[in-house]
This record gives C-alpha cells, sequence and structure tokens, in this order.
C-alpha cells in the first residue's frame, strides 16, 4: 500500500522517542491525536492516489506525525482532522502529490488552524503531569486548567528554568517540550545524512543572532536569548527546515533559506501578536527557496564562465 521511502522511515525512527516521551507527559491522549492525524492523512492521500493510480508515500506518515505533535496537548481532534486533511489536500495533493509541494505540508496544516481555531487552541494548553496526570479524557478536555506556555510567560516579563526548558517539564505542543530529546534527533539525522546540517545550522545561526543582537541592542519587545529553547523553534529547525522537496538544495541556497527562517522567527516573536512564528517563518522560507535556488545556480554559472577562458587558455601550446 505504501511507497517505500527508508529517508521517511528514519524521520519517523527520530520522532518515536519524542513521542514515546510526549505519551508520558500528557498520557493516552496524544495516542489519540496522532491516531486522528496519521489516519485522515493517509485517507485523504490513498483517496487522491487511488485516482492517479499512485501509492500512498510514507512521507505522509511522516507529515501525520509532525502535524500531531504540533498541536497542544488537549486539541479538539475534529480541529486535528480539519487540519491535516487540509494539510494534506491543500500543501500537497493540489501540487500533484510527493516531490511537487512547494510548502511543507504539516506546517501549512499547522498555520491554517490556528489562525482558523486560535481561540480553542490557545485554551489547549496544560502543564504536564506525568502519564495519565492532568490528561483528562481520552477525548474530552483535560481536568487541569489551561497553562501559560514558556514563550507567553517571557513576553509578560516572566521567566521559565532553563532546565525546564532542556529536560521539557513545562507546557507547550506536544512534542516541543524537551530539547535534549530534539538534540539528539538532530544528531541522529545528519549522521544518517536524513537531514542537511547546514538547514539545521544557518536556521539556529539565524535566530541566535537577531536574537542575541535585538536584547544586546536594548530593544523593549525583545525576548530574552534563552526563548530559543522555548517554543517550536528547534522542532521546527530539526524536523521541518530541512524537509527535502520545500528546501533547496544548493548550499549557498541552503545558508540564506535558514537565515531567513531562523531570523524571521525572532522578529515575528518579538514585534507581532503572534507568540511563536514558525510556521509563518517556514511558510516564508518556502516562498523564497526556488529564488535562493535560482540565485544559487546562476551565480555557479558565472563563476563557470569565468573560469572556462582561462582553463582554455591554459590548455594551448
Amino acid at each position: 500500500m505504501f511507497q517505500k521511502q527508508p529517508m521517511m522511515r528514519r524521520v519517523l525512527y527520530a520522532l518515536a522517542p519524542i513521542t514515546a516521551f510526549a505519551i508520558w507527559l500528557y498520557g493516552p491522549r496524544v495516542l489519540a491525536t496522532l491516531a486522528v492525524s496519521l489516519g485522515v492523512g493517509v485517507l485523504v492521500e490513498y483517496l487522491f492516489e487511488k485516482r492517479r493510480g499512485g501509492k500512498v508515500s510514507e512521507a505522509v506518515l511522516v507529515t501525520g506525525t509532525l502535524f500531531a505533535l504540533s498541536m497542544p496537548p488537549a486539541a479538539p481532534l475534529w480541529i486535528v482532522a480539519i487540519g491535516i486533511a487540509f494539510a494534506v489536500f491543500m500543501a500537497k495533493e493540489v501540487y500533484g502529490g510527493f516531490g511537487r509541494n512547494v510548502f511543507n505540508p504539516a506546517i501549512a496544516g499547522r498555520l491554517f488552524v490556528y489562525i482558523s481555531f486560535a481561540g480553542a487552541l490557545g485554551g489547549s494548553f496544560f502543564e504536564p503531569g506525568g502519564f495519565g496526570a492532568a490528561a483528562g479524557s481520552l477525548f474530552g478536555r483535560p481536568d487541569a486548567l489551561s497553562a501559560a506556555t514558556p514563550l507567553a510567560m517571557m513576553r509578560s516579563g516572566g521567566s521559565v528554568p532553563t532546565i525546564d526548558l532542556l529536560l521539557g517539564a513545562r507546557s507547550g505542543a506536544i512534542g516541543e517540550s524537551s530539547v535534549a530529546l530534539i538534540a539528539a534527533a538532530a544528531v541522529y539525522l545528519i549522521a544518517t545524512k536524513t537531514a542537511q546540517w547546514r538547514l539545521v545550522l544557518s536556521t539556529l545561526l539565524g535566530g541566535a543572532l537577531v536574537a542575541v543582537g535585538l536584547y544586546v541592542a536594548g530593544v523593549a519587545r525583545a525576548l530574552p536569548p534563552e526563548s530559543l529553547l522555548a517554543g517550536s523553534f528547534l522542532f521546527v529547525a530539526v524536523f521541518m527546515a530541512t524537509d527535502p522537496v520545500s528546501a533547496p538544495k544548493k548550499k549557498p541556497a541552503q545558508w540564506a533559506y535558514g537565515l531567513l527562517i531562523g531570523a524571521a522567527v525572532i522578529v515575528i516573536r518579538s514585534f507581532s501578536l503572534f507568540p511563536e512564528g514558525t510556521s509563518f517563518a517556514l511558510l516564508l522560507g518556502n516562498t523564497f527557496a526556488s529564488l535562493f535556488e535560482r540565485v544559487a545556480a546562476d551565480a555557479a554559472k558565472r563563476k563557470a564562465a569565468k573560469a572556462a577562458p582561462a582553463t582554455a587558455g591554459e590548455a594551448k601550446p
């Protein structure tokens, strides 16, 4: 049924510890969110590929998992279903399926539901408390009250212990909590050549330079540098900025792409009404990816053209 894609399978392997940790943090509700996201995502792609005589790609499993992990722990399941359907349909299949999409499907679906259902999703965060604790019923809202995310606390002048940001003992989206696990996943993906290290490094570098620059300059609305460990910045840098379809392939283009995404995240977080910014920043990067690729290709052609006469001259007797 599925089109075999070893690269996508390795991404799923990297996501497995993060998913297991999320289940421990938020309880069986995570399994329900994953089931809905994967089930609806596979169904939508199957219906489209069946008409074209194609197979469902294993990439849709990555999209479904990433989308589920980007949701708040108590996100209504009907919103999860709408979001992943939009992601697979509008951000992937309308472009012709796997390998033809311009935008990262998971992030497009995430942005769609966060804009469309901001109130419902904004009140769906709660403090983690171990498996079953504060998880509420499997399909209903949690028993615990909604909790402010670390980014929301920082924007209001509060602070979050760095150790909590590293280990994941704080509220947030399902899969963004543990910096340690995300970092381990990055090492695995880069070591297996599944993710391009330049995309990860340039995204982190772009965010760090702008964050530190604004903070040192004393900009009133600048977030502290530790905000890089909060929210989905690292999660997006490792798993979504490295998407082999929507990211550029040439080295100079990858540096420009990552720097743009990282910088845009901090600017949006600091000066807009949105506390996160990663979804907008990644779609902005997706939009400019082909331009960066073309500029890099043109630069390479000019360099080759300049080198050609010299080489020809050296070849003369």
